[in-house]
């Protein structure tokens, strides 16, 4: 079994930053993708971005290219969002989200989440 836990949500000013960490544990994979979701109360979670276990293939949803930056530290089984220029549109609860395969940017592509952390932005 994989656990997930994410840290580093709160409340930020529009325009400001906030890094979210996720911590891996648990079953390890020999590859494996790492991706950021969002949800907001009555809405769908959406993809954010991901990245794959090597590090050197990342994808971002449109509406946060430009803004977010997801890296990751196989030594500390962490990923991070950097997250800059904030929107109150941004407001919901992030989730990371792994699967033992290469990408995906639907919520039935991964098995395993965390359980969320609230970043909200005030205008």
């Amino acid at each position: 079994q994989v656990q997930l836990a994410e840290s580093g949500g709160g409340l930020v000013q529009a325009g400001g930053s906030l890094r979210l960490s996720c911590a891996a544990s648990g079953r390890t994979f020999t590859t494996y993708t790492m991706s950021w979701f969002r949800q907001t109360p009555g809405k769908e979670r959406e993809f954010v971005a991901f990245i794959n276990q090597r590090g050197d293939r990342t994808y971002y949803a449109d509406f946060v290219k430009g803004r977010f930056t997801i890296s990751g530290d196989n030594a500390k089984n962490t990923v991070y969002l950097q997250m800059n220029n904030l929107k109150p549109e941004d407001t919901a609860v992030y989730y990371c989200a792994l699967n033992s395969g290469y990408g995906g940017t639907f919520v039935r592509h991964y098995p395993y989440w965390g359980q969320g952390t609230q970043v909200t932005v005030s205008s």
